[in-house]
């Protein structure tokens, strides 16, 4: 199914662990092997209903393989199934994650900060803007309408008021209509999106900064999906970043708050978030008093400055091992792969233009990795329906894209009413073997539109 090179070494790794534990007596576990066996058969089967993930042809959602020592790490670790709340159920793990996120807030330039894994993006967000609420209380946050969903949802249970503001042809939050928000009076955050989950667009934070001086909010950055490109920030040619996401990346010190998903672009397993704050003051609304907890270290205990208790230290010794094998520096390998991704993505782009079959966003090409496009019909129901047949299509020739609806005058033969939309066709090329992998990802996706369209 796939090449796990590192495979073997997982069982001399465990047994280099037990042997940190060998003075302890024996102790049986009481497992009937032929038991276990037999559902791990049935777990193995039941998993094969399935897209194909890991493959390059599964070229839909954001989901990106770990990488083989991210798994074994994991698994590694789950041997002594650590808890990264106290250091009493995670003392190596602890540390492992304190590491792990000082090398993520160096990418962005943080040096005095406060930070750490949480079990997913949505719960990072969640702490960043409760954190806003508490130095903002009853303020608005605003956000573009092409952020995150969860934003609106998160608001709502922080009892903040949430404005979404208009995105502009781009995908990004149109800083004419922020603005107009902003005289308001009443903003406490902003959130810039860097990344979109529809297209990839990047909001410009740089500019979104000029106004904090003006008016006066906090600004947290949405990274979960796109934090990782910063490392091409200082990267010139043709597969890095074009100049506007350039110029946001190499704002990203001056946030004040970020999230990042190592489990999307930074290879690692479901589930890993991480939320960092510049402020590293902000610790003292996270105080509390624990009677059982924090009394074996004097040293912190990540339970001390992150709202939930319980999380998988497997998911800190995952990240940790991950960046030892491939650290977070310009230029390096992990970053390589991030530009072969995104190399991959303008290609199929510039195809896609140069094929009178398909409409591409008017704006220009990607700013990241996602690549979106409308199939060409008399009316947009047409280019709707012709869209679902072609992902069907591509699907029963082993390509998985995935659908997205799309306002119809982001495209290039558009015209009219802002609120019609489309649906439209959206592949991830986030993996670095699609490269690789473009020509015959293009050739089963143009064999399939031609079954569709009966050419």
């Amino acid at each position: 199914m796939w090449n796990d090179p590192v495979a073997g070494l997982l069982s001399r790794a465990t047994e280099l662990l037990e042997a940190e534990f060998a003075g302890l007596p024996e102790a049986e576990s009481g497992l009937d092997l032929n038991a276990a066996a037999g559902v791990l058969e049935t777990v193995a089967h039941r998993l094969g209903d399935n897209y194909p993930y890991f493959h390059p042809l599964y070229a839909g959602q954001m989901l990106k393989p770990p990488h083989p020592v991210a798994r074994t790490a994991y698994a590694l670790a789950m041997e002594v199934n650590p808890n990264n709340h106290a250091r009493d159920g995670g003392r190596a793990s602890s540390e492992m994650e304190i590491e792990a996120v000082r090398e993520i807030a160096g990418m962005f330039g943080w040096t005095e900060y406060l930070g750490h894994l949480t079990s997913s993006g949505t719960i990072a967000n969640l702490e960043a803007l409760w954190v806003a609420g508490q130095l903002a209380p009853r303020k608005r946050i605003v956000g573009s309408e092409q952020a995150h969903y969860t934003h609106r949802r998160i608001s709502a249970v922080l009892k903040l008021e949430f404005t979404s503001v208009e995105a502009d042809a781009c995908g990004r939050m149109d800083l004419n209509a922020l603005e107009a928000e902003l005289r308001k009076g009443d903003v406490g955050t902003v959130v810039v999106t860097l990344g979109t989950t529809a297209i990839g667009a990047v909001d410009r934070l740089d500019e979104v900064l000029a106004l904090r001086e003006r008016y006066g909010f906090r600004v947290h950055v949405d990274a979960a999906y796109g934090g990782y490109f910063r490392l091409l920030a200082d990267e010139a040619d043709g597969a890095a970043l074009s100049h506007g996401p350039r110029r946001a990346y190499l704002a990203t010190a001056q946030a004040d708050s970020l999230v990042i998903d190592p489990h999307k672009h930074g290879l690692q397993p479901y589930g890993c978030g991480c939320v960092l704050f510049k402020d590293p003051a902000v610790g003292r609304f996270y105080k509390h008093d624990s009677p059982y907890t924090y009394f074996t270290s004097k040293e912190l205990h990540l339970g001390e400055i992150s709202l939930e208790c319980s999380r998988a230290g497997a998911a800190a010794v995952a990240l940790w091992a991950t960046q030892q094998l491939l650290p977070l520096t310009s230029g390096g390998e992990f970053a390589r792969g991030l530009k072969r991704g995104r190399a991959a993505a303008l290609e199929l782009d510039r195809r896609l233009r140069a094929d009178g079959r398909f409409e591409a966003l008017a704006c220009g090409a990607p700013e990241l990795d996602i690549v979106v496009w409308k199939v060409k019909a008399a009316t947009t129901e047409e280019a709707s329906a012709l869209a679902q047949r072609i992902f069907a299509a591509c699907a029963s020739r082993d390509l998985h894209l995935a659908l997205v609806q799309l306002p119809l005058f982001w495209f290039e033969a558009a015209s009219g009413s802002k609120t019609e939309l489309v649906t439209c066709l959206r592949s991830v090329l986030m993996k670095p073997e699609h490269e690789a992998w473009l020509g015959r990802i293009w050739d089963r996706l143009t064999a399939a539109s031609a079954e569709v369209q009966g050419e």
